[in-house]
């Protein structure tokens, strides 16, 4: 599969698979997380859809650099994808950490967005989840990424997906416990190092947006989403109910129909646009 050569030398590796002669959808994940983990949703996607997934530096097969790493810079990587493929504008769907790299995109690089997809993410900082991520940096830092393997993984998942799809859980534990520990920890200092500034330009974007996330999200609440559909000007909230931080892999099918009927509809409504297809 494809690889780049980020704005600051940093190899990237980024999955591509789906129709070519659709719209392109740009997915980003979140903390810890790699393109393998839209597994859900890759058939569902696929057959509509042309997708680009990056592995954000610090997982899967991109680069591993010992950091500092910078959100801002994870967005640049992310375009840096669609760039690799000559694709103008995409759809762009972001989770959790891969939401705000996806906020990031869309205020950025408005020119490169169709529509917006933020998915259990949040705007700016509170102080308990600063704790609790600080915490999960000072314990994989001492103590290496198996530390992650209870509390940490409880947060991620939620206690749904972790009661019905445990065989899907022990695949998602491996890969993020497969991460090196450093990088990590690079992620997790790149969130909080992350300002709420982008918070304050949210009500700039003007292309379709969504906002998904479960009714049972710890890490972050619902709350959270209604924030962000407050500050973006027309955008619409979805809520799947009995879904943790995981929806899309605790509710894949509430998710994936939400989704991509948004996408279908926000296509159906503007003009082809041959350069993103």
């Amino acid at each position: 599969m494809p690889d780049l050569s980020a704005t600051d030398g940093v190899g990237i590796h980024y999955e591509v698979w789906g129709r070519r002669d659709r719209s392109p959808v740009l997915m980003i994940q979140g903390l810890g997380a790699d393109s393998r983990s839209w597994a859900l949703q890759r058939v569902p996607f696929g057959r509509r859809h042309r997708c680009v997934a990056p592995d954000n530096r610090g997982t899967g097969r991109s680069e591993k650099p010992p950091g500092p790493y910078d959100l801002e810079q994870m967005a640049a990587d992310a375009v840096a994808a669609l760039d690799a493929e000559g694709i103008d504008r995409a759809h762009v769907m972001g989770a959790s950490m891969g939401g705000v790299i996806a906020q990031i995109v869309a205020v950025r690089y408005p020119e490169r967005v169709r529509s917006l997809t933020l998915a259990c993410t949040a705007c700016r900082h509170h102080e308990w989840r600063r704790e609790l991520l600080a915490e999960w940096a000072d314990e994989v830092t001492a103590h290496g990424m198996q530390s992650m393997a209870s509390d940490g993984l409880r947060w991620l998942v939620g206690p749904r997906l972790q009661r019905r799809f445990g065989m899907w859980i022990n695949v998602l534990a491996r890969l993020i416990l497969s991460m090196p520990p450093e990088p990590f920890v690079a992620q997790i200092r790149a969130i909080l190092d992350m300002t709420d500034d982008v918070r304050f330009e949210l009500h700039t974007i003007e292309v379709p947006t969504l906002i998904i996330t479960g009714s049972q999200d710890a890490l972050t609440p619902v709350g959270d989403a209604e924030e962000i559909a407050e500050m973006i000007p027309g955008s619409r909230l979805s809520i799947v109910s009995g879904a943790a931080h995981g929806v899309m892999a605790e509710a894949p099918n509430a998710y994936n129909a939400t989704v991509l009927d948004f996408i279908d509809e926000v296509d159906a409504a503007q003009v082809p646009d041959t350069a993103a297809v």
